[in-house]
C-alpha cells in the first residue's frame, strides 16, 4: 500500500489526483489530503438540489462533483479526507475498507463506530461520511473526517433554499454532525487540525504497515493538473446536472 500525502488544498486537483490514481491499475494506494472551502457533490447529484450557491459564491467555496456516487459533503482547511484506491476484492459493497480508519482512530483514544451507512459515528454524531465507485477492475472508497470543521459553514452552505427541483437525481441524506477535537477537548485535548492529521497518517502507515508517506512527483502532478484543467474545473462536469 502506498501513501501519498497531497500537498495541495485545491478540490479539483486531489478530486483529479483520485481519478488518476485510479487509472494505474496494479497499484495500491491511500491519498490523503486537504481542501479548501468546498463543497463535493456525488456523481449523480444535482447542484440546485443540495448547494445554496450563493452563499458559496459570496464566501468563495468552490462547488465540484467527485466521480463517485453518494451525498454532498463540506471540505475546509478542519476536515482531513482519506481515500482507499485498489483493484477488485470480494467485498466490494461491504465496509470493510473502513477497518484500518476504525483501527488507527481507536489508537488516538476515539472510540468510533460503523453504521450502516457505511459512515463513522461518534457518541451519536456523525463524524465521517463515505461514498465508493468500482470500474473496470478497480475500487475507490473514499471519506470525510470532521475534525475541526465549520459546522456553521457546512450547515448554510448544503441548506439549499429549494429541494428536489431535479427529480431524478441522488439526494443526500442529512445526519447530526460533531467535530472529533470537540470531542477531545471535551477530555481534555485536542491537538490543532495540522498536528492531527499528521498523527492520523503515522497511525494509518502503521496500521496498513506502509514503509513511508509520500507526496506526489513532478511528472504525477502534471499528468494530474492536465485532468485537473481538462474536467475538475470545467462547469460542464460540476454542473452538468
Amino acid at each position: 500500500m502506498n501513501i501519498i500525502l497531497s500537498q495541495s488544498t485545491l478540490p479539483s486537483f486531489n478530486l483529479a489526483a483520485e481519478e488518476y490514481l485510479f487509472s494505474k491499475t496494479g497499484e495500491d494506494f491511500l491519498l490523503l489530503y486537504v481542501n479548501e472551502p468546498s463543497v463535493i457533490i456525488g456523481s449523480n447529484q444535482a447542484v440546485l438540489n443540495e448547494v445554496d450557491q450563493d452563499f458559496c459564491i459570496e464566501h468563495d467555496i468552490r462547488i465540484i462533483r467527485r466521480l463517485s456516487g453518494g451525498g454532498a459533503v463540506y471540505h475546509d482547511l478542519g476536515n482531513l479526507n482519506y481515500s482507499f484506491i485498489h483493484g477488485k476484492t470480494g467485498e466490494p459493497l461491504s465496509a470493510r475498507f473502513l477497518d484500518p480508519v476504525v483501527e488507527t482512530l481507536h489508537a488516538l483514544d476515539i472510540p468510533v463506530e460503523v453504521k450502516k451507512r457505511k459512515d463513522l459515528w461518534l457518541e451519536g454524531y456523525k463524524i465521517s461520511g463515505t461514498a465508493s465507485h468500482l470500474s473496470k477492475g478497480r475500487e475507490i472508497h473514499h471519506g470525510t473526517l470532521l475534525y475541526d470543521t465549520d459546522l456553521r459553514m457546512l450547515s448554510k452552505a448544503l441548506n439549499p433554499e429549494k429541494r428536489d427541483l431535479v427529480r431524478k437525481a441522488t439526494a443526500s441524506v442529512p445526519s447530526p454532525v460533531k467535530n472529533i477535537r470537540s470531542y477531545l477537548q471535551e477530555r481534555g485535548g485536542g491537538p490543532e487540525s495540522a498536528q492531527f492529521f499528521l498523527l492520523f497518517a503515522r497511525q494509518m502507515g502503521l496500521v496498513l504497515g506502509a514503509d513511508r508517506i509520500g507526496s506526489f512527483e513532478t511528472h504525477e502532478k502534471e499528468e494530474i493538473g492536465k485532468l485537473q484543467g481538462d474536467k475538475y474545473i470545467q462547469r460542464d462536469w460540476n454542473y452538468r446536472m
